[in-house]
This record gives C-alpha cells, structure tokens and sequence, in this order.
C-alpha cells in the first residue's frame, strides 16, 4: 500500500462536493478494486477551543486535559472523507451510511500532546442490502498505537434476494437480543442539534442540517449524527483509560425528538426513541471485550 503523508488535514467542503459529483458514476461491488493510498498526517496537535465546543455538545466533561474516546474519529475523518470522495472509491458517497464501529483506546489521551494520524481503506464485504466500506483510523505517540478504530460504511443497492424496502441510516451487524437495559436518562433533542455537531466535528452532511435535504434521501426530518450518539452515549456511561468500545448504528434519530439512555453494569448501552431502538454498544476495559 503506498503512503502519502499530508503536511495539514484536507478541506472537507471540496471534499464532499466532489463525492457527491462522482457519486452517479459509480457502480458499487463488492469485489471492485480499493485506494491503494494510506494518508498520514504526522504531528497532528488538537485545537484546544474546538475541543471544548466538542466536549459542550457531546456531553463530555470540559477543562481536563483528556481526548474523549470518540474524539480521534473526528480527526481522522477528513482523511477518511478524502479516500471516500476520490475516484477510485469504489462506492457512491452519496448515501453511504455509517452501520458499526470499534473503537480501541489502548491509554489515557492527552489533549496536549502531538500525534501522528493514519487512515486506510482496509477492504469490502459483501451485505445483505448492498456493499461496506471498512475504514481504518489509527493515532500514534511516536511509533506506537495508543487509539485504533475499524468503521463500516454501507452503500445500499440491490443485491439478489434483498429487495429495497425505504431508507435506513444504518443496517448494520446485529448482536443477540439481551434483556431491555435499564433506562437511566432522557435527552430532548433540538431541531439544530445536527448542525451544532457537525460544526464542531466537520461532518457537514445535508441530511443532517436540514429538512428539506434529509427529505431528498427520504427522511422525514434532519437526522442526528450516529458518532455525537455513540459520543453522548459515552460520555454519560464512562470509558475506561484503556478500553474497547463496539457500537452498532440502528436506526435514525429524527431530530427535534426524544430519546431515552439506557446501560447496564456490564458496560452495554442503547438509545431507544418510542418503540425504536437507534443505537447499541458496549463499552468495557481493554481486555475483556472477547468475554
């Protein structure tokens, strides 16, 4: 795999607008031929105010000198945004859906210190309603790995036996049912709230600011990011220094709306909205993830 090294994160703006001009020009497969470009930003130091308006619309605890567990996705997200939108991306990034991540924190994360950023395109899969993406992220301190992510991204289309049946945001890996967590909390979610994350985090996609885009995918209303879920999710249950996180992007979170919280003692967490069920993950010490 060939490694070009940037000397500052890439425009996500242009970025997005030229996804979303090759988006019709592609024909997704999953056997189709992958970037074989890894980009590196070394040297990366956090925006300390960007941090904090982050930290204020996620939930997380502001003034300490920690990165919040999902933070690096955010860093890295322009790197990936670039692999995605070049031509040879071999998925329409119109449309192309978030269903799962794994986050591994492998120590605590200063705020403070200088990183070195690496994304690739890992592979395909095959999926049931269409093809994924997997997309790897990894932060170093020096040559050592200290915060690692694995994201699928699905592009729908049809696939023999799979017929469409109306939009998702995500149609992810689904674990065994367990018994209901118990609800801890209720969030009363703004009509901005999509833009308020996506300007703090740069993910600036039109279904998520307004609703007469997100209508153009076939939502009924604007739908909130599923990384500021997993994030508000996270910030209310705690993550240990070193952890593994998985979360799995269910269904849509029409924004203004309601949502519930709930999680467990053995790290499980969900946000459900009536009888909808819109996210699941679990949260446990670096370890014990397999048990």
């Amino acid at each position: 795999m060939r490694e070009e090294t940037l000397t500052r994160p890439p425009a996500l703006a242009p970025l997005l607008a030229r996804g979303a001009l090759l988006s019709p020009l592609k024909r997704p497969r999953p056997d189709a031929a992958l970037p074989a470009t890894r980009l590196t930003f070394p040297g990366l130091r956090v925006d300390l105010a960007r941090l904090a308006a982050y930290e204020r619309v996620c939930g997380f605890a502001t003034g300490a000198d920690a990165l919040p567990v999902t933070y690096p996705h955010v860093l890295g997200f322009p790197l990936a945004m670039r692999l995605m939108s070049a031509r040879d991306f071999p998925l329409p990034l119109l449309g192309l859906v978030h269903t799962s991540i794994d986050i591994t924190r492998h120590t605590a994360l200063s705020a403070t210190g200088a990183y070195g950023l690496g994304v690739r395109v890992d592979r395909l899969a095959p999926h049931r309603r269409g093809t994924e993406a997997v997309v790897v992220t990894e932060l170093r301190d020096g040559e050592v790995v200290v915060w690692e992510s694995t994201s699928t991204y699905l592009a729908r289309h049809r696939t023999a036996g799979a017929p469409e049946d109306g939009p998702r945001e995500a149609d992810g890996p689904r674990e065994a049912a367990g018994p209901p967590l118990p609800p801890v909390a209720e969030w009363r979610l703004g009509a901005d709230l999509g833009r308020r994350y996506g300007s703090v985090s740069g993910d600036r996609n039109p279904i998520h600011l307004h609703p007469l885009a997100a209508r153009l995918f076939g939502f009924p209303r604007a739908i909130a990011h599923g990384m500021w879920t997993v994030a508000r999710c996270l910030a209310a249950h705690g993550v240990p220094d070193a952890a593994h996180v998985h979360a799995e992007f269910r269904a849509p979170v029409l924004l203004p709306g309601t949502v519930r919280y709930a999680a467990d003692g053995d790290g499980r967490f969900a946000l459900h909205g009536g009888e909808r069920t819109h996210l699941t993950g679990r949260a446990v010490p670096l370890g014990a993830h397999g048990r």
